[in-house]
């Protein structure tokens, strides 16, 4: 199998065969540890979506007609795939994204939590029964595949965001179109291979990669039935309010201020591991990482110094090397945006207690690198407070109670995930009936739900009703049917021109 780590162009996969698509674009694809490129991507064009597409409708009407069971062994055969492969995987997103090998296994191992969770499809799609509902007439329904759907993914998480999409919609007898990031675009199709040697009719999964011009092209395609999304706030909004207006179901996951309070009980060794571990992990670019330390009473004199001893401390590299605690940001526009970001900070007068700008790693001096940042006296009319950063840039603000900690955090237009650190059962309690986020950890840092519980935040984190993979995934690509039947030896003849009750 290719590796897609080497020099070679970087095309989609439809129909079942690698095609370097029909379009004459491209951009080049960097390794952000050296600043080099390292492949070109060549961009889809909208006949490329309409192939996608047309194969995935052709493939569809067999797949969805495969009996569940059968569906759920192709899963199998691909979990036993990706756990064997899953370090190659790993080296390919670490080759792209540049986060440390480790993070990158991580999120290969999460991504096939939901394939586990996929193979138990048979299970998840079973209906509800009544018998004799009415005199002579018994009601069922049934959960039934949409036709062809489409995820459009971001560059954070090129495996795992995937990952939370096409397993289920596969496995339910969907047929999928993946849009990747065209920044880490190689994982896709590393994973469209394992599929297809898994067993997956050609056409079920295809990969088009480009840019808003794949992502226009398949919000607005008569066939495709529904889209889910996870990337930025403001373009969650558009994929949700385009695709609606196109008459889709859509499912668009946005951006993130994740706040983590401390209380003055709080296992101090604790909250500094997970704050650094959450908000400098990955380099800030996670829709999950922690950005704001909400530090109450008179916790934060006796955590901010040692935090900051951490965030210096932080052992920054390129991410195959096994020492490296963060790898670099994602491409240079990120570093220049997020070191900008720091900038403003400072302008807005928050005290800036680590500078991460200005990182050179040796041997890499042109990588994309930048340190871990640490502000304190941060306040909620600043910028770096409001908007999203996506890197690794944290932000205290102190409060003086809890009550003002829970209405700072409501306050916030995002609702994604936030933590609470406390030792005090009552403050836990009613921290996690008061919030109003979506994803909510006690005393744990990141609270991504386990692939069967499902995946979203509230407010402007997310765009339509249901969130990502578990249960609420399976509703969201399968629709419900309710079937009432009578048999003609049941009942007596005659019309009824009244409203149907039991009777």
């Amino acid at each position: 199998m290719q590796s897609y780590t080497d020099k070679a162009d970087v095309g989609h996969f439809i129909d079942g065969r690698a095609t370097p698509g029909s379009g004459t674009r491209t951009q080049p694809v960097f390794n952000p540890a050296t600043g080099a490129q390292a492949r070109t991507l060549r961009l889809g064009e909208p006949a490329d979506v309409d192939a996608a597409v047309a194969s995935a409708k052709k493939a569809f009407p067999g797949w969805s007609n495969t009996p569940p069971i059968r569906r759920a062994r192709v899963m199998l055969r691909f979990l036993e795939l990706m756990n064997r492969h899953r370090d190659e995987l790993a080296a390919i997103i670490t080759a792209e994204h540049g986060k440390v090998f480790s993070d990158a296994q991580g999120e290969v191992s999460r991504g096939i939590d939901v394939i586990e969770f996929a193979c138990g499809i048979p299970q998840l799609l079973k209906g509800d029964y009544t018998e004799q509902v009415s005199t002579g007439i018994d009601n069922w329904t049934t959960r039934q595949a949409l036709g062809v759907v489409a995820g459009i993914t971001p560059f954070n998480f090129p495996c795992m965001v995937p990952c939370w999409m096409f397993p289920v919609a596969i496995a339910a007898g969907n047929a999928f179109v993946l849009k990747p990031s065209e920044r880490d675009p190689s994982a896709a199709l590393f994973m469209a291979r394992l599929l297809q040697e898994a067993g997956l009719p050609d056409g079920v999964f295809s990969v088009v990669q480009g840019d808003k011009v794949v992502v226009d092209a398949l919000l607005t395609h008569r066939d495709v039935k529904a889209v889910s999304f996870v990337g930025s706030t403001p373009i969650a909004n558009y994929i949700y309010e385009t695709g609606a207006k196109h008459g889709k179901r859509v499912q668009a996951l946005g951006g993130a201020k994740n706040h983590m309070v401390v209380m003055p009980d709080a296992d101090i060794d604790q909250a500094i591991d997970a704050l650094v571990g959450a908000g400098y992990g990955s380099a800030g670019e996670r829709c999950m990482a922690v950005s704001v330390a909400v530090l109450v009473g008179d916790v934060a004199d006796r955590l901010i110094p040692r935090l900051a001893e951490r965030a210096r401390a932080l052992v920054i590299g390129n991410g195959m090397n096994a020492d490296a605690e963060m790898g670099p940001v994602v491409t240079r526009q990120a570093l220049e945006r997020i070191e900008n970001y720091i900038a403003v900070g400072v302008e807005e007068g928050a005290s800036l207690v680590v500078d991460g700008r200005g990182l050179k790693v040796p041997g890499h001096e042109e990588g994309f690198f930048t340190g871990g940042t640490l502000f304190d006296h941060v306040t909620p009319d600043m910028r770096i407070y409001k908007e999203e950063i996506f890197g690794p840039v944290l932000a205290c603000v102190r409060v003086k109670d809890f009550t003002e900690a829970v209405d700072l955090v409501n306050e916030h237009e995002f609702g994604n995930g936030v933590a609470c650190y406390t030792r005090d059962g009552n403050i836990a309690r009613e921290f996690g009936r008061r919030i109003e986020v979506g994803m909510v950890g006690i005393n744990v840092p990141i609270p991504v739900p386990m692939a069967w519980h499902g995946f979203g935040g509230w407010k402007r984190s997310l765009f339509g009703d249901t969130h990502a993979y578990g249960e609420e995934g399976v509703r969201f690509y399968t629709r419900q049917k309710s079937i009432m039947q009578r048999w003609p030896e049941s009942t007596e003849k005659g019309a009824e021109f009244a409203m149907p009750t039991a009777k």
